[in-house]
């Protein structure tokens, strides 16, 4: 439905791109005046334990800062493997022409997924290289990618990953209301849902001020 109705508004182009990236958010209210109180890192002393933060891993459609695929989660934790659960997500919803996505993401069967299983055509994430210098990938994918002029004016449109984050955490605020990780990973499905839901009431009006020539 959210698919069909954002083609109607005219959100989605002919040749989408995705952005995948993952942000935290907060799991308690906490004033800026009691984290300068706390200090600046939260309280936290040398050796003790990072706190867990729920995260959120998103594949936004750049054109329209659409939400296409999203996995809660708990952090910190690799970002690597919810690549593939977002993207076949999105894949549901449309098919997209070309995926970004940065560093972290770098891995030969993300490539292979998005290539031969999902049908996009272009996908662009800067090698990482994991120590391994600069000596050339072996995989063939990864290889392809070191071969041939990296396209960075393609590349600059995954800030609008970033972007969707900004006003997604504006728009619905940093922290979740709810306290076990079951319940926030819910309220985290429940909050993309109503981002998307906002673009969509928001486009029916702009239609109706440019049709009547405000």
């Amino acid at each position: 439905m959210i698919a069909s109705r954002a083609r109607a508004y005219g959100l989605i182009d002919g040749a989408p791109v995705a952005a995948v990236d993952a942000t935290g958010l907060e799991a308690r209210h906490v004033s800026t005046y009691c984290r300068w109180r706390r200090g600046s890192d939260g309280g936290r002393r040398p050796g003790q334990r990072q706190r867990a933060w729920p995260k959120l891993t998103c594949a936004w459609h750049v054109r329209s800062h659409l939400i296409l695929g999203a996995v809660p989660g708990t952090g910190p934790a690799q970002d690597s493997p919810d690549f593939a659960p977002a993207l076949y997500q999105a894949r549901r919803l449309l098919r997209l022409d070309v995926v970004l996505a940065d560093a972290a993401y770098d891995a030969e069967h993300h490539h292979a997924l998005c290539r031969e299983r999902l049908g996009v055509r272009e996908v662009v994430i800067p090698l990482n290289p994991r120590g391994a210098g600069r000596r050339w990938p072996k995989t063939p994918y990864r290889r392809a990618a070191r071969r041939r002029a990296f396209p960075r004016a393609l590349y600059a449109q995954r800030w609008h990953a970033e972007s969707g984050f900004s006003r997604h955490k504006r728009r619905l605020g940093s922290a979740l209301t709810a306290r076990r990780p079951g319940s926030q990973q819910r309220e985290q499905v429940l909050r993309v849902l109503t981002h998307n839901l906002m673009l969509l009431a928001r486009r029916p009006h702009k239609l109706s001020t440019e049709h009547a020539g405000l």
